[in-house]
């Protein structure tokens, strides 16, 4: 007897987990390309394209490879985006530059500062491994770059065309030139250095991000922090340089179009920083009242991790009922990509993905699918004007589809929910416990209630149960009678119903098993399984319901655990609304409608919890970088009170960037909260050109704090306003961009240029008001005193060799100035205390001591057996508590020695 007498021998297949479907036109073949964690994508595909190409030329006549997702679709756009920014900021800040300089020598001086600093840039991306992509490049801001230049450049155009020193010079020299450029430059140089140090140091508690943030945020941090040495290098060394090279040596004196702005901006100005100066309390008490509305707010805008990134094409989750076979997701499937491509002209082309392939890089079960809709150009869309608005059209035209639910998202924003918290929805609400049941029940009483929330969309709930299964329980008795061993009777069962492999068939280099199984027509339904024969030691044959009970049961589906606990899911995405918002409100109607049992409870995921934990980070990295700020402020003026003057430029611009995101209806993000670490660095930059200049008026002999006040506000109301102008209108590109990636940087550049505008406005009316206190403040302090002990002592001990040079010459009188000249000359012991009470007064009015900075690079075997880089810079301080407890020590000495 031969086999092909007992069985059908025929080449068949392996039970099917997946599919994958073409738009409508029935299953296709597919694949997808895995990239390694690390690699550069552009790179891969790239490569993948090439290999593609050699594929081809092997296939059979009629076979085509066709893609249907291609990241480098989404990069291109976003680059393009990208690019246009920039190109954009860099024009806006020429012309700016131009427009205030009114020289166009002077504007291309400093706008030769950005490609050279964006070539030093480039240079240690590529040291450091950082790629170019949205978010590394998309936060550049040109006028962030040239800072330190305009401050030094417009220095030195001041001294030549506007001082009285010049006035009637109408040529000079190059040896002029350069002396004036020096003198200009090292005058600024101060203000500029440590401005670009203070805006470089903000941006280092970015690089503490971690998770998702810190992936996307870091690079940008780094990007930016390079182009900022570069141009902090630039300034130090080209600009002074070819500014004293390129500037025009005869010297026009004639009114230019910049100096006409000026002036009436000027003539705008004075009057109302008059006006600030005689009501000082209502200004500040205006301030603070701008203040207190900007945090409330704040408290109403809500939140959200990142803005979502229009990729291009829509990834929908789409769904049938629980325990559906591939067939009918199949069947249903295909409806629904029937009506998207009929009802909608913007989709190019619908790519299902069913279940698992044959290798589960993406296990799903055969009830799930990945239905990937390919759309054409925004351009040319006819059915709706944003993703937003498309995704809820196709989302009611596919509830005609019975039993399929669908939720549209992004690809990539897809699996990146999915691999954060193992759901693909926006929000997750998981509930722990430990019965599936009444897991399942209160899934379905806060979906219910999820339903209610405005926003929230797409709603899906983790289904544990009803998964129908066919359950045989065995009666030990009966099988004890027949002689029958559970072991032997699951063997037999599995073969016939799943199959069992009995050997392998070789076909040349490849290998296929050899399954044995009953018949399909003898595997469709329960009675085959209950009629299913057992052969006995005997050599009798009992049917299976003889010695066991066979029925249909619905089981679990699925049981997932966190935790060491039980936990179902329920997901639901976000649209029109921000995610904190929504979350805030569920929260309230969960805690008042539901109502868990001991040892239930529901956490929130997803995005929200993203956004928590940014936060988190958030409240550690902002206040240090303003701990920073402060100390860099202090380094730079040597006393408190001026840190604590130009620190007053934090919270105002704060005012403004918050009102710019209510203004625009934008929620708080951690775009939004990078760009007010980028803002508090820009801020105190204008800050500190005000302050230096008023102190220089002071240290030149002027005393009357209004006239030092209106003369240092008119001196630098160019260079401020030039700043915060190239600063905040480089990043208007950013703003109001409508491209791919925009929706990432357009909270950040809100937020800039919002806040720079209060507090450009602000600090040129608030901070002379308050500079005027402090230093009122202080002349109140100072008690009138008669002649100085010192004075007294010198006096006492010139007498002595006066008068015995007196005695001698009677005749001739000396005035006293010239007698202490002789004391001081002829008495070597008052010199010496002379000498020593000035040290101990300059010790009194600069305790601070600051060592010499130390800057490095190593390169060889320093972290590993390979060769890499490090470079370090060390700069060491006296702790201001020691300084503070040196003081009383120091007076003690001048009053010993006096």
């Amino acid at each position: 007897m031969y086999v092909k007498d007992l069985a059908d021998v025929r080449i068949g297949h392996a039970v099917r987990y997946g599919a994958m479907c073409f738009n409508d036109e029935g299953e296709v073949a597919g694949a997808v390309v895995m990239m390694l964690k690390g690699a550069n994508s552009s790179q891969v595909i790239s490569l993948v394209k090439e290999k593609i190409a050699q594929i081809e030329k092997t296939l059979p006549e009629g076979v085509v490879i066709e893609p249907f997702l291609d990241r480098t679709k989404m990069v291109g756009h976003a680059i393009g985006t990208v690019k246009q920014n920039l190109l954009e900021g860099a024009l806006i800040v020429v012309f700016i530059l131009v427009l205030f300089l009114g020289n166009i020598r002077a504007g291309l001086i400093v706008a030769s500062v950005i490609p050279l600093a964006m070539l030093f840039a480039i240079i240690m991306m590529n040291l450091f491994h950082v790629s170019g992509n949205l978010m590394s490049l998309g936060a550049l801001d040109f006028g962030l770059i040239v800072d330190g230049a305009v401050i030094i450049v417009e220095a030195v155009m001041h001294r030549l065309y506007h001082s009285r020193h010049f006035a009637t010079v109408n040529s000079i020299t190059q040896e002029q030139m350069n002396t004036e450029v020096e003198h200009s430059a090292g005058r600024m140089m101060n203000s500029a250095v440590f401005g670009q140090i203070i805006i470089l140091i903000v941006y280092l508690p970015i690089l503490s991000l971690v998770g998702i943030e810190g992936k996307m945020f870091k690079p940008m941090a780094q990007t930016v922090s390079f182009a900022l040495i570069g141009a902090f290098l630039l300034s130090l060394t080209y600009v002074p340089m070819v500014t004293s090279l390129l500037l025009n040596k005869n010297l026009k004196h004639s009114e230019t179009w910049a100096d006409k702005m000026m002036r009436f901006l000027e003539n705008m100005y004075q009057p109302v920083l008059n006006l600030a100066l005689k009501f000082p309390k209502i200004l500040i008490g205006a301030t603070l009242a701008m203040f207190l509305v900007a945090v409330f707010v704040m408290s109403t805008l809500g939140g959200e991790f990142l803005p979502k990134l229009e990729e291009g094409d829509f990834a929908v989750d789409t769904r049938v009922l629980t325990g559906s076979s591939l067939t009918t997701t199949i069947e249903s499937t295909q409806k629904t990509a029937q009506i998207l491509l009929k009802r909608f002209p913007e989709v190019l082309k619908v790519v299902t993905k069913i279940g698992s392939g044959e290798i589960p890089t993406d296990p799903m079960p055969v009830d799930a699918a990945d239905m990937m809709v390919i759309l054409k150009d925004k351009k040319d869309w006819t059915s709706a004007k944003s993703f937003d608005e498309l995704a809820n059209k196709m989302s009611k035209a596919l509830e005609e589809v019975p039993g399929v639910s669908a939720g549209f998202q992004y690809p990539v924003q897809m699996r990146f929910n999915e691999l954060m918290t193992g759901a693909r929805q926006d929000v997750v609400c998981k509930i722990f416990g430990e019965d599936l049941d009444s897991l399942s029940a209160y899934a379905h009483q806060l979906s219910n209630i999820a339903g209610t929330v405005n926003g929230a969309t797409d709603m899906y709930v983790e289904t544990v149960t009803g998964l129908p299964q066919i359950v045989i329980n065995y009666d030990r008795n009966a099988m004890a009678r027949y002689k029958l061993s559970v072991a032997d009777v699951n063997q037999l069962v599995q073969t016939a119903f799943a199959g069992t492999s009995a050997g392998l068939i070789y076909e040349n280099e490849r290998r296929f098993d050899l399954v044995v199984r009953l018949n399909d027509s003898e595997r469709k339904d329960i009675t085959d399984v209950q009629q299913l024969l057992i052969p006995t030691p005997d050599g009798l044959q009992v049917p299976l319901y003889q010695v066991a009970s066979v029925q249909i049961k619905d089981g679990p589906n699925q049981i997932q655990r966190e935790d060491a606990k039980r936990r179902i899911v329920v997901g639901f995405n976000v649209r029109g609304r921000d995610v904190q918002s929504i979350v805030d409100e569920l929260n309230d109607k969960v805690a008042k409608q539901l109502k868990f049992s001991p040892g239930y409870y529901v956490t929130y995921g997803g995005q929200f919890k993203n956004l928590v934990e940014a936060k988190a980070r958030l409240t550690i990295a902002v206040p240090v970088a303003l701990l920073l700020i402060f100390i860099m402020l202090y380094f730079a003026f040597g006393k408190l009170k001026y840190g604590v003057l130009i620190f007053s430029a934090i919270p105002l611009s704060a005012i403004g960037g918050i009102l710019a995101l209510w203004s625009r209806q934008m929620p708080f993000s951690i775009s939004a909260g990078v760009g007010f670490i980028a803002l508090f660095g820009v801020a105190v930059l204008n800050g500190i050109v005000l302050i230096a200049e008023f102190n220089r008026l002071k240290e030149q002999g002027l005393h009357d704090l209004k006239h030092i006040v209106m003369e240092g506000t008119k001196v630098r109301l160019r260079p401020v306003l030039m700043t915060a102008a190239v600063a905040s209108l480089g990043f208007l590109p950013m703003a109001l961009s409508n491209g791919a990636g925009a929706e990432v940087q357009r909270p950040l550049a809100t937020v800039v240029i919002g806040g720079l505008v209060t507090a450009t406005l602000l600090t040129l009316l608030l901070l002379p008001v308050l500079y005027m206190w402090f230093e009122k403040e202080k002349k109140k302090k100072k008690k009138n005193k008669g002649i100085p002990p010192a004075a007294t002592l010198i006096l006492a001990i010139a007498f002595v060799p006066a008068f015995s040079f007196a005695q001698h010459n009677e005749s001739k009188k000396a005035p006293l100035e010239q007698l202490l000249q002789q004391a001081v000359s002829q008495n070597k012991q008052l010199g010496v205390s002379r000498t020593e009470s000035q040290y101990w007064k300059q010790l009194e009015g600069n305790v601070f001591e600051a060592q010499r900075t130390q800057i490095g690079a190593e390169y060889g075997n320093i972290n590993s057996a390979k060769n890499d880089n490090r470079f370090f810079i060390n700069q060491s301080f006296s702790l201001l508590l020691f300084t503070n407890a040196r003081k009383p020590i120091i007076l003690r000495n001048i009053l010993q020695v006096n």
